[in-house]
């Protein structure tokens, strides 16, 4: 029977309405004389799948816009071998598979390992399969985190994808950390005055990048009909390069009429120890701060008002912390100043001024201002990336105690020391962050191990998997340490899986540990023979050209 009415949208109404209410239209039975009637809502479901091929089949295909453009661009990076596209296949897909050799258990979250198999790939400089590119752009579509690696990954053939499809816009807006996704030609700035805010973001980190004057020079050229909240994440732009040549505009910029644009150029200008922000904030931390007579503590005097000057300076009149303001306006100081004065002012070494006892100027005896100061340098630190002053804030690593000594030695650190941390090197970082595990096990580490870079080094893995270790013998739970045993499965050295499989094979069969620690082990060996793929393969491509 020839059907000359599209039944579609009677379809969709009986699905909105419901079979009971509306019945199937007749003029969708003859799509599908085996339906069984007797069961409606089957019945519905069977018609639109029918319908809709009905529809697709008589699709036409529509004109071309125009002429061809140009084929992507030529990509000499050296193509990664089947192995490394089968894997990368397998972690776009997210399925859980073979574990890449040896121990047992189901595997991690493979989406949770992609970001790492992309550094890596990027790294070692190797190009996907072209046919694999347009599943990379859409899992960093969906994932912002991937972004730079994914668009630095998938190259000139990425981008020119991107080109034709809007869905992957975002690869233009997407500053990748290779300088292959520099712009080609730094002068063309088309894109700055006629992009979206976002692409128009990325041309200005990347020239900065290249050409930090250019880029200044080219901010400057828009920046009073720029909007405050677009001059806001512009000046955040100008932390790449950053010197003392930017040093008038941000001084300008501490006029602006946006009170959060002043606050950036202020925290910038700080940055400049040499910039003219820098000593008036020094000036006043002098003021604040001073060694008593015969250098046995420190005596503080917190401003006791916030002029215009101090507000042209970027600090604020009300304290939006809820601290009093004196005591604000004190911290905001002490922050910015750079932290050369104290050394300069009191011939005092980091750890010896935080060693002095801290009193009021008004009452010696009182140490209300302590902690105030000890926040304010650490954020001075942070901002400074002093590792002099990180390394004093932080304090030794903790050592454990000799048998029968009592209490381990080294303060127990409290706040937030993961920035602090991650001022230091990264090895020194890893070795700190391990003496602190192997003293207070795991429950005060998650933020510290996430300063750490990854994949972590053997000895602070080490000190991980002795700590879960004595965690599970002690009787707690998997779950009360389920942030880092997340953390683990992606950082954790490999080498450690015979240790892991060691946990897995000496824990009760039935208990949550056993499986716990067989499934890190299986992932382990999962990150193993993916990183050894695209290792290997960047080591033969060395081979071959020194060869040729």
């Amino acid at each position: 029977m020839t059907i000359t009415q599209d039944p579609w949208e009677s379809l969709r109404t009986s699905a909105l309405l419901g079979t009971d209410r509306r019945p199937l239209p007749a003029t969708a039975l003859p799509l599908a004389e085996a339906v069984d009637p007797s069961d409606p809502a089957t019945a519905l479901l069977e018609l639109a799948a029918l319908a809709t091929v009905r529809r697709r089949a008589g699709a036409l295909p529509v004109p071309a816009a125009g002429p061809p453009g140009p084929p992507a661009p030529e990509d000499p990076r050296p193509e990664m071998p089947e192995a490394a596209a089968r894997r990368l296949a397998v972690l776009l897909a997210g399925r859980t598979g073979a574990n890449g050799g040896s121990g047992g258990g189901t595997l991690a979250n493979l989406a949770e390992l992609l970001p790492q198999w992309l550094t890596t790939a990027r790294f070692e400089g190797l190009r996907p399969p072209a046919a694999l590119i347009p599943a990379l752009l859409d899992a960093a579509r969906a994932r912002s985190e991937l972004r730079g690696d994914a668009v630095a990954l998938a190259g000139p053939l990425g981008r020119w994808l991107a080109s034709q499809n809007p869905d992957w816009r975002f690869v233009l807006r997407t500053a990748a950390p290779e300088p292959d996704c520099r712009p080609d030609d730094p002068s063309d700035h088309r894109l700055w005055h006629e992009g979206l805010f976002a692409e128009r973001v990325t041309h200005l980190t990347l020239l900065r990048r290249r050409d930090p004057a250019a880029g200044l020079e080219l901010l400057r050229s828009t920046w009073p009909t720029e909007r405050a909240e677009d001059r806001l994440l512009f000046l955040d732009a100008l932390q790449d390069g950053l010197s003392p040549a930017d040093e008038p505009f941000l001084e300008a910029a501490l006029g602006d009429r946006s009170k959060n644009v002043r606050a950036t150029a202020a925290e910038l200008l700080s940055t400049l120890p040499t910039s003219a922000l820098a000593r008036r904030m020094a000036e006043r931390a002098r003021a604040a701060v001073r060694l008593a007579d015969g250098g046995t503590h420190l005596l503080v005097t917190p401003p006791v008002e916030c002029d215009e000057r101090m507000q042209r300076d970027g600090i604020a009149p009300k304290s939006p912390t809820g601290r009093g303001e004196r005591a604000w306006w004190f911290g905001e100081v002490v922050a910015a100043a750079p932290l050369a004065v104290w050394a300069e002012s009191t011939g005092l070494t980091p750890e010896q001024l935080l060693a002095l006892r801290v009193g009021d100027s008004v009452d010696e005896t009182s140490s209300s201002w302590a902690d105030d100061l000890r926040e304010a340098w650490a954020r001075a630190a942070v901002r400074q990336h002093d590792a002099d002053w990180a390394r004093a804030l932080l304090g030794p690593a903790p050592v454990p105690p000799a048998r029968g000594a009592g209490r381990a030695r080294g303060a127990r650190v409290t706040g937030a020391p993961s920035k602090l941390l991650a001022v230091l090197p990264p090895e020194e970082r890893a070795a700190w962050t391990a003496a602190f595990i192997e003293v207070h096990g795991l429950g005060d580490a998650f933020q510290l191990l996430g300063a750490c870079a990854t994949p972590w080094t053997p000895p602070l893995s080490t000190a991980v998997v002795r700590a879960l270790a004595r965690a599970a013998a002690s009787g707690a739970y998997p779950w009360s340490h389920s942030g880092v045993l997340g953390m683990t499965e992606r950082a954790l050295a490999p080498e450690t899986a015979a240790a892991v499989e060691e946990l897995a094979a000496g824990a009760s069969p039935d208990s949550a540990w056993s499986e716990t620690f067989a499934r890190l082990a299986g992932t382990l060996h999962f990150r193993a023979a993916m990183l050894n793929e695209l290792r290997l393969t960047a080591r033969e491509q060395g081979s071959r050209e020194q060869s040729s």
